[in-house]
C-alpha cells in the first residue's frame, strides 16, 4: 500500500502530532541557552514527524522510510497521550493543592515532583521520536530538511 501525505490517513495521523510537534518545541524552548529566548536547540539537528513527511517528495523518502517513520509515530503515540493525560490529572492536583488557605509546602512539593517526573518523561518520549526519526534519514535527506528550514519552508 502506498501512503501519500494527501490521504485522509495520513492527515489525521499528522494532525494528532502536532500536539506533539508542538509540545516538542516547547520543551526545547524551555532549555535553550540563557539569552536566547525562543531559540530551538535541537531544531537545526532534529526533525518533526509532520516536516518530514510534508517535504516527503523533495527529500526522496522511500517507501521503507515512510513505514519506518510511521510505526515510530504510531509507536510513540499511545504513551505520549497517556502522560499527556496523567500530568493533566497531576496538573489538577497541584492546583488545588495550592489553592487552599493555608497551603502544605510539603504536599506541594511532592506534588510537584510528580509533575515534574512527568514531564521528564514527556520530553524523553518526544526526543527518542524525533531521534528515530533522525536515523531514518540519510545524511543527504538531512541536509536537504536542513536546508528547506533554512529557506523557510
Amino acid at each position: 500500500m502506498k501512503w501519500s501525505a494527501q490521504s485522509p490517513s495520513a492527515r489525521r495521523l499528522l494532525a494528532s502530532f502536532a500536539a506533539l510537534v508542538f509540545t516538542a518545541a516547547a520543551a526545547a524552548a524551555l532549555v535553550a541557552e540563557p539569552g536566547t529566548p525562543g531559540d530551538d536547540p535541537f531544531g537545526h539537528f532534529l526533525f518533526a514527524p509532520d516536516r518530514v513527511m510534508a517535504h516527503a517528495s523533495e527529500i526522496g523518502l522511500d517507501d521503507s522510510q515512510r513505514t519506518a517513520i510511521r510505526a515510530e509515530i504510531q509507536k510513540t503515540q499511545p504513551k505520549f497521550l497517556d502522560l499527556q493525560f496523567d500530568i493533566q490529572a497531576e496538573m489538577e492536583k497541584m492546583k488545588n493543592l495550592v489553592s487552599e488557605k493555608r497551603v502544605d509546602e510539603a504536599k506541594v512539593l511532592g506534588q510537584l515532583d510528580r509533575v515534574l517526573a512527568l514531564e521528564k518523561e514527556i520530553k524523553r518520549t518526544q526526543i527518542g521520536l524525533l531521534v528515530r526519526i533522525k536515523n531514518a534519514l540519510t545524511p543527504v535527506q538531512q541536509a536537504k530538511l536542513e536546508e528547506l528550514a533554512r529557506n523557510g519552508k
